[in-house]
């Protein structure tokens, strides 16, 4: 794929991830669990990792993190966005490159570990190990969360074609 090409791809992506993102932002939680969402920005970061190559989807996930707590956050939003991706990507490259577990897989693996990484982070600010009866809340948001991510990331990833066009 020639550079122009990647690089408004990464665009495009980086762009529908803060979409997704405020779109999220404004669905009223589903459960009473506070932190429970989608992460639907995920998608963009998945389906890179698949399409684009895996720096690629490094930068446009930080730059996704970054530019969300830029629009939307603050700096403690930023923390649990920053440790969350930083973790979840780490994981998933590793698994997509070492595994035959697949999009959907990854994708789950992502979104649990993204809740993990969360609540240690949570834990650290707020001093306290109280919110680790959390966890099977969000292992099972992030398994749900993942799967849904997975598929959708999964289609695009199939559906999209970014060769050049005659």
């Amino acid at each position: 794929m020639k550079n122009t090409k990647k690089l408004v791809t990464m665009a495009i992506s980086v762009s529908l991830a803060l979409i997704l993102s405020f779109i999220e932002s404004q669905i009223p939680a589903f459960v009473a669990v506070p932190g429970v969402k989608l992460g639907l920005a995920n998608i963009a970061v998945v389906f890179a990792l698949y399409k684009l190559g895996e720096g690629e989807a490094a930068i446009i996930s930080a730059i996704r993190v970054i530019l969300l707590a830029i629009l939307f956050g603050s700096f403690t939003s930023f923390l649990f966005s920053l440790s969350g991706a930083t973790v979840s990507f780490i994981l998933m490259l590793v698994l997509k490159r070492l595994t035959p577990l697949g999009k959907v897989g990854v994708s789950v693996i992502g979104g649990v570990s993204h809740n993990l990484a969360q609540i240690g982070v949570a834990c650290l600010i707020l001093e306290t190990n109280l919110l680790v009866y959390y966890l099977p809340f969000l292992l099972i948001s992030g398994t749900v969360a993942g799967i849904v991510i997975g598929v959708v990331s999964a289609l695009l990833v199939a559906k999209i074609n970014l060769e050049k066009s005659k």
